[in-house]
């Protein structure tokens, strides 16, 4: 491999064409004139030709000189940008959050842990994807992104999952009191108008393939009325009386929903486990790090939430 110009031999080369003699320049560089001298005859050896004319008074730039001056100055500005970008990563003063996540996740999770990363890290860039279960854990396994909150059992091919972190319970949801005055069966599901979210994904949807085994136990099917993409938008149309729609309890708690609808659990309880993955033998950076601690806390007192409302409905 050919020789290379060092940081050190171009800075010292830049001193001396600025300060205009290897005195000055050593001077302001804090060593000792030959140790300069030194460095700049081994740049002039990799270059292949001399730097300076030495006269009586000053130097004088060869050709080579001159034209070394811009090259030098750019490769030094990019070594300054090279060490501020990684002093910004390691002190979250830079950088970029890399996080994946289900669609409707966003409504309990990602908008109060965002909010707190911000606040606590405001130069710090933030990517969240918010897709299928699925799709995050090969986005996660692919390298494509560092982390992400899944909900459970995914592929764990090539990724280490911390465990079902949240548990959470589904409810059957309705806009009729009536009808959710009592655990909903899934005879009764099969026989309801129901709407549900994941329509892109269909049975592949962790919750579909649940009430389809549950369906298939009992010699039923079940079959939507309307499907639809997300949850919120599930929610929105039973709060309308278009139908009636299944929904993880934590997200008919949110205030936008709460005083619309009436929920009951299914009959037996079906709950939902989520879980933080990242990519096995994968490394992370101090902003998704944080950022992943931030969500642990969260989820921490959503499970407090969900705790508490199935200790009261046993």
């Amino acid at each position: 491999m050919p020789a290379r110009p060092s940081l050190r031999q171009l800075e010292y080369f830049l001193a001396a064409v600025e300060h205009g003699s290897f005195a000055a320049a050593a001077l302001h560089q804090h060593v000792t004139q030959p140790s300069l001298s030194e460095q700049i005859k081994r740049l002039e050896r990799t270059v292949g030709g001399a730097l300076f004319v030495r006269t009586n008074r000053n130097l004088q730039l060869t050709d080579i000189g001159r034209q070394l001056i811009p090259l030098a100055q750019s490769t030094l500005r990019s070594a300054d940008l090279l060490s501020e970008r990684l002093r910004d990563m390691r002190t979250l003063a830079g950088g970029t959050v890399s996080f994946g996540t289900f669609s409707s996740a966003h409504l309990y999770l990602l908008v109060p842990v965002t909010s707190r990363f911000h606040v606590r890290h405001p130069d710090v860039q933030i990517r969240v994807v918010g897709l299928n279960s699925s799709d995050v854990a090969d986005m996660v396994r692919g390298g494509e992104l560092e982390a992400g909150l899944v909900q459970l059992p995914i592929d764990e091919r090539g990724l280490d999952v911390t465990g079902a972190v949240l548990v959470d319970t589904v409810v059957f949801v309705s806009s009729d009191p009536r009808r959710t005055r009592e655990p909903v069966t899934i005879e009764q599901l099969a026989d309801n108008q129901l709407i549900l979210s994941e329509a892109r994904f269909g049975e592949a949807d962790p919750l579909r393939r649940a009430l389809a085994e549950r369906a298939r136990e009992a010699k039923l099917e079940i079959r939507p009325f309307v499907e639809v993409e997300f949850q919120t938008a599930a929610l929105e149309l039973a709060a309308n009386g278009v139908g009636d729609t299944l929904a993880s309890y934590l997200v008919t708690q949110l205030p936008q929903f709460a005083r619309l609808i009436s929920w009951a659990p299914l009959e037996p309880v079906l709950e939902e486990r989520f879980a933080l993955i990242t990519r096995a033998r994968g490394s992370l950076s101090p902003a998704t790090r944080e950022f992943m601690a931030l969500a642990r806390q969260q989820i921490s007192a959503l499970q407090t939430r969900a705790d508490t409302w199935r200790q009261q409905n046993p």
